[in-house]
This record gives structure tokens, C-alpha cells and sequence, in this order.
């Protein structure tokens, strides 16, 4: 990282796909769903859900990023991620501070996130930045699309 450059956190638009799915991408242990995560669903989620996710960017290049939205009464945060190379430099915060404004522009007074459970890195953020880890509840999952598979990137890390 270079200290002279000037990251930018924005709202998320459609035409922003290339760059988040070039970030997904190249984040370790990564998971994207074949039909969930294509061009046309994102863009869907997005104009859904018009400035509430966020991105941010630096010299043209989407090196975090956060898609958020919400049911009318909580708020969610998916695909929450930060290049390798730009960790521990405030940007998650900074993305999480833009989404929660957002969110509580719309009345939204509680977000959630899912973070996998050897997802160590995230898990540790997500508990320093005050977010309650929820043991009393069960999530369930029932895929509406059997076409719908998640794709995992490698971890590199060993």
C-alpha cells in the first residue's frame, strides 16, 4: 500500500460487478454462489437496495466492499471483503460505518451478518468491532434453485 493514495468509499453501483467479482476472486477462502452472485443478481440486489452497500476504491481498482440491504425491519450485510493488501487499514471499518449510516437512514436499527465459521480473520473483526456473536439461534437454508452451487476460492494460506 502505498500511504500517498486516496481511498474512496462510495455507494455500490451495477456497473461496479467486474471489480467486486475480480475481488471475490482473489480473496482466500471466498464463497460465490453460481446464480446468487452473477452479473444480473447483483445488479438486481444493488437497485434493490439503491446506496446502501459500499465499496471502496483506490486508484480505479475495488479493494473492498460491503453489499447491504434490508427486509424493512433488519439489516444485512453480505460479501463483506477487503484485499489481502489493504487489511488493517480501517477500510472495513469504513465501509461498515457508510452501510450502518445508510441503513439507519432507512429506519434500520439492526443489521446481521454471516460470517463462516473458519472464516478466523473475519470472526475476530466482527467480535473487536462490537458485533454479538448469536449462540441461541439456528440458521436454516433451503436452495429455492439447485443450479445455485457456492464456488469457494483456495485459501493460500496453507
Amino acid at each position: 500500500m502505498n500511504q500517498q493514495e486516496t481511498i474512496e468509499i462510495r455507494a455500490a453501483c451495477p456497473e461496479d460487478y467486474d471489480g467486486l467479482y475480480e475481488l471475490w476472486c482473489r480473496t482466500s477462502g471466498f464463497g460465490i454462489r453460481s446464480v446468487d452472485d452473477s452479473r444480473e443478481n447483483i445488479g438486481r440486489f444493488l437497485l434493490r437496495n439503491p446506496g446502501i452497500s459500499a465499496v471502496a476504491v483506490c486508484g480505479g481498482h475495488i479493494i473492498g466492499d460491503i453489499l447491504c440491504g434490508h427486509d424493512g425491519r433488519t439489516g444485512s450485510f453480505y460479501h463483506v471483503c477487503v484485499d489481502q493488501d489493504w487489511r488493517r487499514h480501517g477500510i472495513c471499518h469504513q465501509l461498515v460505518d457508510f452501510c450502518s449510516r445508510a441503513l439507519q437512514k432507512e429506519g434500520i436499527s439492526t443489521a446481521t451478518l454471516i460470517a463462516f465459521k473458519k472464516n478466523e480473520v473475519g470472526n475476530a473483526f466482527w467480535q473487536n468491532a462490537g458485533w454479538t456473536l448469536r449462540e441461541d439461534i439456528n440458521r436454516y437454508e433451503y436452495s429455492l434453485n439447485r443450479d445455485n452451487l457456492v464456488e469457494f476460492v483456495p485459501d493460500t494460506n496453507g
